[in-house]
């Protein structure tokens, strides 16, 4: 838990803190924090090393003397925890899937909380918001026969 005052813009303050996460390697017992997908490719592993790759069911083939990766692999899924053949895999590839930082959860600006998805909110988003509060006002004044501005 941490604080960040500041008199700047809410928004490019979050920019600055999603900017900084650091990717990070798998770790044995971690839950992943999103779908961990193998991409296809050479691996730079000689091919003594088939066997460890079979073991872990990743489909492999022997090109220009290395082991190289057939097909994509689906490894981990998002808030499973990790493995220790699939860190395993990972760090022997040097595959970084996960990422450490600060997360913005709240906002506290002039007295109010906030959860920090209002950042998202553009201005497109409130003029449609507004213009279809204004539509069902004026189909809520026509049904019932009471003519206002926004109705006619």
């Amino acid at each position: 838990i941490g604080f960040i005052f500041t008199n700047d813009d809410i928004g490019e303050v979050r920019a600055v803190i999603d900017e900084n996460r650091v990717d990070a390697p798998a770790r044995v017992g971690a839950i992943a924090e999103r779908d961990v997908i193998v991409p296809p490719g050479p691996t730079g592993c000689d091919p003594g090393q088939t066997q460890w790759f079979q073991a872990l069911n990743v489909p492999t083939k022997i090109n220009r003397g290395q082991i190289e990766i057939s097909s994509e692999v689906f490894l981990i899924k998002k808030g499973e925890p990790v493995g220790g053949s699939e860190a395993a895999l990972l760090q022997k590839l040097n595959i970084k899937p996960f990422s450490y930082g600060l997360v913005l959860t709240k906002v506290y600006d002039n007295g109010a909380l906030f959860e920090a998805k209002v950042l998202d909110i553009t201005e497109d988003d409130m003029k449609q918001k507004f213009y279809n509060a204004c539509r069902n006002m004026a189909s809520a004044c026509i049904a019932a026969g009471y003519p206002t501005l926004v109705s006619l």
